[in-house]
């Protein structure tokens, strides 16, 4: 599979016009699903045994609490809750911790900055290291309506959610913060201060719920992953800055080996998942505020209290000009940094990775290609989900004052797992009428009649319609369209009509070789049907790895150290 994609790459890269390039790659077929190609025991085939059992213990809770959370959702809907929470789940993304976090060290919060950037990098990492190992889906859409205003989340997996982890880990290390403040705060600014993150905190959870984005089992996870990420920085925190700071080049080197290692045990997921990338970008921010934050220590030019590495900042001394002075400064340096690096590590990565690769060493990622296979990566490459090119800030900014206009309610399968989990619905309301009908069969023949009133209540089966079932409302049926194929699942009771179970091939059911067969095709029918629905994932390149890592690395480290001593040189610093 992996060199099919090369090749088609390579062919669509060189057929000529850059324009028609970059639309081919963007919409190539790099793991595009063919009918009657994919079982519908597709995870137990790409899982090793061991994590294919531990997502079949966990998958019949998350299909078991969609029913309920459909029910909440159900209840709550308004278009002023719509906006309120598509907005402030921004609030929990990669996008707005990557901005706001540089500022804490520029205004001389170093031990918070630090404190932040490994809880939130941790639960990224390891939030996204859950996803990829259990390939859990998100709850099934429908019953549930997906409200948002990012792509790009609906096509990770739903276990756990990275931004209840995100949100809790925050809001205990900086409740935690607060109180050891002690009398240096006001109280009534402190217990302000602590009611609006509980606030955060809840909002951004049962946002997740209402926006029909994530179940109960997917936040309490989550939450309790961020947690447990923040007691860990509040009790060891200290302990590691000193193990940093006081050790030699050696101690900094330990640590990227340690991230780096993090990277390459990411496990790899059944499907096309983006939780890696994810993880990838904030190893790179790790390594560049630890490697950073130590050599800035040694430099002369920062504090050492609160911590080492401290970036000089009274606010009295520098005053509010210069201060939005050299935020501003700075957040203009790194999204340069950003502009400049991405493109050209694109350009001149792939001739290297080519020389490497000829020596045997090949980045071993399911679903991206290798050097070998492609001749160049277009310009215009959608690569980052973390922190947005300049020329989609407009964009996002008109998206936060016109919620309406630019979230998105989505009805049906937005990712692979979302269309397998479909598949696997579909096939047991299947299963379950092929078995009511052969126990009607038998009653009538041991009654030596053919009762046709009962047979017309059952539904009838044919070639033509297979899936008729009156009795059975909300049971899919052959389509021709997106509504029609999901219109039968709007109603939740559906959903838990009796304990779903891990799918099965439709042979495992008993009934007589006609039915067997027009199983298998409606199956291939239904498969193509939901496939062909999902957007093409788009062809993903193997030096996309490294060029995350360098810059997202430059990015902290020009956040800790480079513009530091910038703000210094260009008259924006205390003038120590």
């Amino acid at each position: 599979m992996e060199s099919t994609i090369g090749a088609q790459a390579k062919l669509e890269v060189q057929a000529g016009e850059e324009q028609d390039t970059t639309a081919a790659i963007e919409t190539a077929k790099a793991t595009k699903p063919d009918a009657g190609l994919r079982s519908l025991d597709h995870y137990q085939h790409k899982l090793p045994p061991w994590r294919y059992a531990a997502r079949q213990k966990l998958i019949p809770l998350i299909r078991w609490e969609t029913y309920h959370v459909a029910k909440l959702q159900s209840a709550m809907r308004s278009p002023l809750l719509d906006s309120y929470f598509s907005i402030t789940a921004n609030l929990g993304t990669h996008t707005f911790f990557m901005i706001f976090l540089p500022i804490l060290f520029w205004c001389g919060y170093t031990n918070l900055g630090r404190g932040m950037v490994h809880i939130l990098a941790s639960g990224v990492i390891f939030s996204g290291f859950l996803k990829d190992m259990l390939c859990l889906p998100r709850p099934l859409s429908p019953p549930l309506r997906r409200i948002s205003m990012s792509h790009s989340a609906s096509l990770e997996y739903g276990f756990p959610s990275t931004h209840s982890t995100n949100a809790v880990s925050v809001v205990v290390y900086a409740v935690y913060m607060l109180r050891s403040l002690g009398a240096e705060i006001n109280p009534t600014l402190k217990s302000s201060l602590e009611i609006l993150s509980y606030c955060y905190a809840t909002s951004i959870i049962l946002g997740r719920l209402y926006c029909g984005m994530h179940g109960f089992f997917d936040v309490v996870i989550g939450s309790i992953l961020g947690a447990l990420l923040a007691i860990v920085q509040c009790l060891y925190g200290e302990a590691f800055d000193e193990f940093l700071f006081h050790g030699s080049s050696m101690t900094s080197v330990i640590v990227l080996l340690i991230i780096l290692i993090l990277v390459r045990i990411h496990p790899e997921p059944a499907d096309d998942c983006p939780c890696f990338d994810d993880s990838v970008a904030f190893a790179g921010v790790m390594i560049g505020v630890e490697v950073g934050n130590w050599h800035y220590a040694r430099t002369g030019s920062a504090w050492d209290l609160p911590v080492p590495a401290t970036v000089p900042f009274e606010l009295h001394t520098i005053g509010w000009l210069r201060t939005v002075a050299r935020i501003m400064a700075g957040v203009v340096i790194i999204f340069a940094w950003r502009e400049i690096m991405k493109p050209a590590l694109l350009k001149y990565l792939p001739p290297l990775f080519r020389v490497v690769e000829s020596f045997g060493l090949t980045l071993p990622r399911k679903f991206f290609v290798q050097a070998s296979m492609y001749t160049k990566i277009p310009t215009n490459l959608k690569t980052d989900s973390v922190l947005p090119p300049v020329s989609e800030i407009p964009s996002l900014i008109r998206s936060l004052r016109y919620p309406r206009s630019h979230r998105s309610v989505s009805v049906g399968p937005q990712s692979e797992a979302d269309a397998y989990e479909a598949l696997a619905f579909r096939d047991r309301r299947r299963r379950e009428s092929n078995t009511s009908e052969s126990r009607m069969r038998q009653t009538t023949r041991h009654r030596g009649s053919s009762d046709r009133s009962d047979e017309a209540c059952l539904g009838e089966i044919s070639s033509s319609n297979p899936l008729r079932i009156p009795r059975r409302p909300g049971l899919p049926t052959p389509a021709s369209s997106q509504s029609d194929l999901y219109g039968n699942l709007l109603s939740p009771d559906v959903l838990i009509d009796g304990a779903l179970t891990p799918s099965t091939l439709p042979s495992a059911v008993s009934t007589p070789g006609r039915r067997l067969s027009e199983d298998r095709r409606q199956y291939e029918r239904d498969e193509k049907e939901i496939f062909s629905m999902l957007e093409k994932p788009r062809v993903r390149y193997d030096v996309e790895v490294i060029t995350k890592l360098i810059v997202y690395a430059g990015i902290a480290w020009l956040a800790v150290e480079g513009n530091p001593l910038l703000f210094e040189l260009i008259g924006l610093g205390m003038g120590t």
